[in-house]
């Protein structure tokens, strides 16, 4: 088993405690979701989560780091963020996290042909 792999079994473990997830294989890593809906992601070995406006400045006051690529020379940011460190030493933390993620993907809009 590859050590990403193994990340999204683990990732999917500390998951538990707040609802039954899965990690889905895409774009080189994993899209971790809910009822259908990605709520998170894992890529180079790590573990970003969604944020929006009304979620954003907690990721930042850990010192988390938005989710970037390059694309034809060109940077592009997602609305992901690096899990904070308690994510992964704290049930609690783990689920306040997971929690604010997955209502941050619930606000986001609508893409043609996607549902809920």
């Amino acid at each position: 088993m590859s050590a990403e792999r193994e990340f999204a079994a683990h990732v999917v473990d500390l998951l538990q405690a707040f609802a039954p997830c899965e990690a889905k294989r895409m774009f080189g890593g994993y899209g971790i979701f809910l009822d259908g809906l990605m709520f998170a992601l894992i890529a180079d070995g790590s573990l970003y989560l969604k944020a929006d406006d009304e979620t954003r400045e907690n990721f930042v006051a850990e010192g988390a780091e938005p989710f970037t690529y390059f694309k034809q020379d060109r940077e592009y940011q997602l609305s992901y963020y690096t899990a904070p460190d308690a994510f992964f030493e704290e049930p609690d933390a783990t689920v306040e996290w997971a929690r604010l993620a997955f209502d941050a993907a619930l606000r986001a809009p609508r893409g043609k042909g996607k549902t809920r």
